[in-house]
């Protein structure tokens, strides 16, 4: 299927998609602020700079959107376009995830995944689900953690 739009817009459109300070993770730090939890964002000094960092809980929150790291779900397909190009970055992404969650356990974090797929569109829990199993997660001593929708393929992460 040809691109709607001209390569100069979707490079414009894509240049814009943020890594930061996405909707679904600015609604599970309003919740968890609200909730009590006191944390650091983006921590440049832990690998892969984790959304939220809880350091009296030894632990760190990604929250990750499906398509940038190749979630197994409804809200994720492989490009039509430009194939080996997005190939190599989504592999790279999920090789670079995991690579830096390995770190973090290794280094005695504990690492939670909330996939963006649990909080927008059809599969979305809510975020009064995906929140209050954060919180559980939080006071637990379980080292992983990964919540995905209910659109999730099996295997999940």
């Amino acid at each position: 299927m040809a691109d709607t739009v001209s390569k100069e817009t979707r490079s414009r459109i894509m240049a814009a998609v943020r890594g930061r300070n996405t909707q679904p993770e600015l609604s599970l730090r309003s919740y968890l602020h609200r909730a009590g939890f006191r944390y650091r964002l983006h921590d440049k000094k832990l690998p892969g700079r984790p959304d939220l960092v809880f350091p009296k809980y030894g632990a760190v929150i990604f929250v990750n959107g499906c398509f940038w790291h190749g979630h197994d779900c409804t809200r994720f397909s492989w490009p039509k376009t430009r194939e080996a190009f997005w190939c190599e970055k989504i592999l790279g992404n999920k090789n670079r995830d995991a690579r830096n969650h390995m770190e973090l356990l290794l280094a005695g974090w504990r690492v939670a995944i909330v996939w963006g797929c649990s909080l927008q569109g059809k599969t979305s829990l809510g975020i009064d689900t995906v929140a209050s199993e954060c919180v559980r997660w939080l006071g637990s001593t379980e080292q992983t953690l990964s919540i995905f929708g209910s659109g999730t393929r099996a295997g999940g992460r």
